[in-house]
């Protein structure tokens, strides 16, 4: 299993109370598998992928990433398995606006100390795999939406993360584009051999993936 949550429980503070957000949550997403996390606006959907990111710390439970609980991890520990392990793709591509497509990957791989050389391999080989090896120069303002979060679906894979964890990717974007965007997660995954999680709103992106959990009040169920 590639991320298993587990008993997860999770609260914020509020005023002289603590509001829980998570509510015991157990999820398992096997790799090679795309699981869509769905509910209402301020049910816990962000802050399940948040717990599952290992950006927030739960009250409880235990988060595991391939084979790795990360319970007890310090913080340097934490850093060094998410820049290794997850790849995480936002509502906003959040492109670094005077680097080319390419660019956008290669410095992901220096974080990770990759060689130069290898890393342009890389990156190049990943912008052809979401269809943008001819746009490999273009900076961000030269790309369409759609187009620039493919870059950023290729930066989250630049890694080789055994979890991807993708928040509302298609928020900004118009139905054929959005649809397109889901299509290619969606064949990446299985490609690839990732953990996917994936925050949606929109029940038409559904039907390629492999498991829907709803959560509501911060309560996890599976929909048939």
């Amino acid at each position: 299993m590639s991320l298993h949550l587990t008993d997860i429980t999770l609260t914020y503070p509020d005023g002289e109370r603590r509001l829980t957000a998570l509510d015991r949550v157990t999820l398992t997403v096997p790799k090679g598998s795309l699981t869509a996390v769905v509910g209402p606006s301020g049910s816990g959907k962000s802050s399940l992928l948040a717990v599952a990111a290992t950006l927030l710390t739960p009250d409880q439970g235990t988060v595991t990433i391939d084979g790795t609980a990360t319970t007890g991890l310090s913080r340097a520990e934490l850093t060094t398995l998410r820049r290794r392990r997850i790849g995480l793709v936002f509502q906003q591509p959040s492109l670094l606006p005077s680097l080319t497509a390419v660019e956008q990957l290669q410095v992901m791989a220096q974080l990770a100390g990759r060689r130069p050389r290898a890393a342009r391999e890389r990156a190049l080989a990943l912008l052809d795999a979401v269809g943008l090896a001819e746009l490999a120069g273009r900076r961000p303002h030269q790309l369409s939406g759609g187009q620039r979060q493919r870059v950023a679906i290729a930066r989250a894979l630049m890694n080789e993360p055994t979890v991807l964890l993708v928040d509302e990717p298609t928020s900004a974007l118009d139905r054929a584009r959005g649809a397109a965007v889901i299509d290619l997660l969606t064949r990446l995954t299985h490609e690839r051999a990732t953990a996917t999680v994936l925050v949606t709103h929109d029940p038409t992106h559904l039907a390629g993936t492999d498991q829907v959990v709803e959560v509501r009040d911060g309560r996890l169920c599976e929909v048939p």
